[in-house]
């Protein structure tokens, strides 16, 4: 292995996103934070619009901690799955000032797994552990030519791979190798440290791990909305899906005027929404209007609701 990570930390000095701001920090908070937003988002979209607006307003764990949870989610506006912005915050509350550094005291942490707690160990606290994330995976599934691992297995093997001595550089390697040499469609096998024992490789066959198809079913909705001149009316979700956004709310039946359709994609499911306008007398207690709806945290979906809403002139 010692060949191979020589070949490793080469490319990395070379090819590796060595000037991402959380691989130059140590400080825990900032590297819990970008492992969060990195969740299910391109890195691109964390550094260019989320990361450092994020870290401004919240500079600590302590700072975050003590923000209401309306401006913590004002913040990730956009960044979609809120439920990691509420856990975000939640965490902070438990652990403020300072994370723990234990692996076992990190996973009791709301949100966290075991891909989070190991690379706030391996990333801040230079800890042996080995970070599997998408690229790591498929990385390993590719190695040992495996269809469809359980995670045991996965991290059994990840940890055999893992350079114990360099866990920081070689973690971030391990990442950047999944994610431009690695990759999903064309894997370059010439530059990759791994070539020589690769069974992908040998077997001129990169279908690994087999991916399982999936038909994603769309939902249908209704959204009335109330109107009293230029306001609307609100609700704060309370559910898991959406927790704590402001937005319109569904109902069985249409009522009032029919506006139009809105349509949204989420991971799991397809989202279309008719949206109709209810005229009321007097002006109720969730009422706001458009500038004051600006202030909010709404979801993607609620604010093609609004835009839709201003391009048919009800706004």
């Amino acid at each position: 292995m010692q060949d191979i990570y020589r070949k490793l930390y080469k490319w990395y000095a070379k090819e590796g996103r060595k000037d991402l701001p959380w691989r130059n920090s140590d400080d825990p908070y900032h590297i819990y934070l970008s492992e969060v937003m990195l969740q299910q988002t391109q890195v691109k979209t964390v550094l260019e619009r989320y990361y450092f607006p994020f870290l401004q307003k919240f500079p600590t764990l302590q700072t975050l901690a003590e923000a209401p949870l309306d401006e913590v989610l004002k913040m990730w506006e956009g960044l979609g799955y809120y439920t990691r912005a509420k856990n975000l915050h939640k965490t902070a509350q438990l652990t403020a000032p300072a994370l723990p550094k234990s692996y076992e005291a990190l996973l009791d942490l709301p949100g966290i797994g075991k891909n989070t707690a190991a690379a706030i160990c391996a990333f801040a606290y230079r800890q042996k552990r080995a970070v599997m994330e998408a690229n790591v995976r498929r990385i390993i599934c590719r190695l040992y030519a495996l269809d469809d691992p359980d995670e045991k297995e996965l991290i059994q093997k990840a940890h055999e791979l893992l350079d114990e001595d360099n866990p920081f550089d070689y973690n971030q390697a391990m990442m950047d190798i999944g994610a431009m040499v690695c990759s999903v469609k064309a894997p370059k096998c010439e530059v990759c440290p791994f070539s020589q024992m690769c069974k992908a490789h040998r077997l001129g066959c990169y279908d690994f791990p087999v991916k399982k198809s999936r038909k994603v079913p769309l939902r249908k909705e209704v959204v009335v909305i109330r109107k009293y001149g230029e306001h609307l009316e609100l609700y704060q979700r309370e559910g898991r899906f959406l927790h704590g956004l402001w937005g319109f709310k569904t109902q069985e039946k249409a009522q009032g005027k029919k506006i139009g359709d809105v349509r949204h994609q989420y991971t799991h499911f397809k989202l279309e929404v008719t949206v109709y306008v209810h005229e009321v007398s007097q002006k109720l207690p969730r009422m706001f209007t458009l500038h004051e709806m600006q202030t909010l945290a709404l979801s993607t979906v609620d604010k093609k609701i609004v835009r839709l809403l201003e391009k048919e002139g009800v706004l």
